[in-house]
Formats: structure tokens, sequence, C-alpha cells
């Protein structure tokens, strides 16, 4: 049970996420860009947190689903850090709107702890 708790709980973190990157509209590609990521790929990030979030709230493959979302949220992750890592610190649009805030510390601490949320939806039933 505890396992299914933490799987809707991420599923809802990624939709929330992605649907507040969505609605930034144009403004998501260039905050994106100042984090460092490709042009290509930011159309894309914001479906795939959906998809991946809704994969993970109805609880369809949720040990890969789990795997999936632990895997971007290292790439994340590191992001964050090598942003930081070169004193870097762009407004962080992890969240759209919400998230205005220059990329810190307490970015790293909460991928971690949705990290350890990924990890109970894998392994605890």
């Amino acid at each position: 049970m505890i396992g299914v708790i933490a799987s809707v709980v991420l599923g809802a973190v990624m939709c929330v996420a992605g649907g507040s990157k969505v609605i930034m509209g144009e403004r998501w590609p260039a905050e994106a860009r100042g984090m460092g990521t490709p042009l290509w790929l930011s159309p894309f990030v914001p479906w795939f947190e959906i998809v991946l979030g809704a994969l993970l709230t109805a609880q369809v493959w949720r040990a890969p689903m789990a795997i999936i979302a632990l895997l971007t949220l290292q790439a994340f992750t590191l992001v964050l850090l090598a942003n930081l890592g070169r004193g870097h610190r762009p407004v962080c649009a992890c969240f759209g709107s919400w998230s205005a805030k220059p990329v810190g510390i307490g970015h790293v601490v909460r991928n971690l702890a949705l990290m350890l949320v990924a990890v109970i939806a894998l392994v605890v039933r």
C-alpha cells in the first residue's frame, strides 16, 4: 500500500511539474535554455513529465515507471548540480512560474527527496 501511495504522490508531482511548464507557454523554453537544456529538447520535457506522472498515478507498469522517474530525477539533479558547480544560478522553472527562485541547494534536496519516493514506489508493495 505504501508503494502505491508513493507512486501516486510522485505521479502527481510529475503532472504538476509538467503542467506548470505547459502553462508557461513560450517562457518555458527560454527558462530551460537558461538551465542548459538543449533547445530541441525543451518542448518535450513537460509532456514527458505529464505522461510519466499519469502512468505513475494510474499504477500502469509501476516498477518500470518508478525507474524512469528515478532516472529522470537523477538527470534533473545533475543539471542542477552542474549549474551550481559553475556558480550559475538561473531561475529554476522546475514547477513553471511557481518556482521562480534561482537554483540552490534546496532544489537538490527536493529532488533527492523525490528520488527517495521513487525508490519507495519501486521496492515497497
